[in-house]
């Protein structure tokens, strides 16, 4: 990857609000205008108490919600005022997704599920996409379990079958919400290693949120949250 590819911009907020039941006496701001950038080579936490407003800024982010004000550019695109197509095309496209919660689809083998980010986009997959499937599950320590179903893994191994989908579109932005809260923690270091891996060979910007200090600890950036403010944004190293 060139340096100018490393540091393309993948995301900027610029003075991101976001506030429920807007014109009512119960109006609420929960962001309070939010500036941030994140490149292509940011592997970053995102920390703060429960109620400061990560999952709200996580849905705006994942262009899940849109903010009140203020505006949200992914890939020097403004999203704002982006159609539902529009968002949904490039949300496909430009973001990965990683949960506590796996959400793979019992009926479908492992491969499937990785391939289902793409099935959602252009239906059957195609050749070269179904290898880059099988080449995802290798990398995550799964070659040869291509045809299993998710019950037949363990938590651990599902959680990486999950990590692959996420990247099977080679997304710009990569964001983990609570991705080991559910594992134990051979397996909570093994997936934030997978995450370590993609950002250096893909340059996959990561945004990770974690209550997890041995976690935040070992990303190069922590943005911490407190009451819809973004309180403190320190680099290490």
């Amino acid at each position: 990857m060139s340096e100018h590819d490393a540091s393309q911009e993948v995301l900027r907020l610029q003075g991101l609000r976001k506030s429920y039941n807007v014109g009512k006496p119960t109006e609420v701001e929960v962001l309070h205008g939010l500036d941030l950038r994140l490149q292509r080579r940011d592997f970053t936490a995102l920390v703060g108490a429960s109620g400061s407003g990560k999952s709200t800024l996580l849905n705006l982010i994942g262009l899940l919600d849109r903010p009140t004000a203020g505006e949200l550019f992914l890939l020097a695109e403004p999203t704002r005022s982006m159609d539902d197509a529009r968002r949904t095309a490039v949300r496909g496209s430009a973001i990965g997704f990683v949960f506590q919660f796996h959400h793979l689809i019992q009926a479908f083998t492992t491969l499937e599920n990785v391939l289902m980010p793409l099935m959602v986009a252009t239906g059957k997959p195609m050749r070269e996409q179904i290898d880059r499937g099988r080449s995802l599950l290798a990398q995550v320590g799964l070659d040869g379990l291509e045809q299993r179903k998710p019950d037949q893994l363990s938590g651990g191994q599902q959680q990486r079958v999950a990590v692959a989908r996420a990247l099977v579109t080679h997304p710009a932005l990569l964001l983990a919400d609570e991705p080991t809260g559910n594992l134990d923690s051979k397996s909570a270091t093994e997936v934030f290693q997978l995450f370590r891996n993609f950002n250096r060979e893909f340059g996959c910007a990561v945004l990770l949120v974690t209550h997890d200090s041995r976690m935040s600890d070992q990303c190069d950036r922590t943005i911490t949250l407190v009451d819809g403010n973004i309180e403190s944004d320190e680099a290490r190293g």
